[in-house]
């Protein structure tokens, strides 16, 4: 028998595993199962009103791991403040559009199809400079509560624009 996943599902299988994740010996503890989710139903938002970037959380944070995942959209000209996570690791895979990020005072220009690693502590923001919109998927690890925040903050949505960039990255017998 095959156990399938859908989005959303929980990602802990009945199976057992090893109760200390440190020793694959120990048959008492939950396997983790794999998780998929579908960032075309997610709910999207700005993190406080008059944001030009939209963001929505694909993958919060579990008990079991503490990192999530974002689909994120700059509005054309759009930009964050300059902000830092003291302990966390924040990547950024570019889908699409181009911008200017700034790190701790280093400005990269960055495109579609590059990935951005900003270390603990840095200070950074990211600033759309293409004439149309720029999309990344953003990691968070740790979290330490970036998935709420941005889930606190105004409603935003997706809009055709973006759910289409998303099917796009879907193989069409897939869908």
């Amino acid at each position: 028998m095959t156990d399938e996943l859908t989005a959303d599902e929980p990602s802990i299988s009945p199976l057992s595993g090893p109760a200390d994740p440190a020793d694959p010996a120990d048959p008492a503890a939950p396997i983790v199962a794999p998780s998929l989710f579908d960032a075309t139903t997610v709910d999207c938002h700005h993190i406080s009103a008059g944001d030009t970037v939209r963001l929505a959380v694909v993958r919060p944070p579990t008990a079991a791991d503490d990192f999530s995942v974002s689909f994120e959209v700059w509005d054309p000209g759009g930009a964050q403040p300059p902000n830092s996570h003291p302990t966390s690791t924040e990547t950024f895979w570019f889908l699409q559009g181009e911008g200017v990020a700034v790190s701790d005072g280093i400005e990269l220009t960055i495109r579609a199809g590059q990935l951005l690693v900003l270390p603990p502590g840095s200070v950074h923001h990211i600033r759309n400079t293409g004439p149309g919109r720029l999309y990344a998927i953003t990691t968070m690890l740790p979290d330490h509560g970036f998935a709420e925040l941005i889930a606190a903050g105004p409603p935003a949505g997706l809009d055709d624009e973006d759910l289409a960039l998303l099917r796009a990255a879907i193989p069409k017998q897939s869908r």
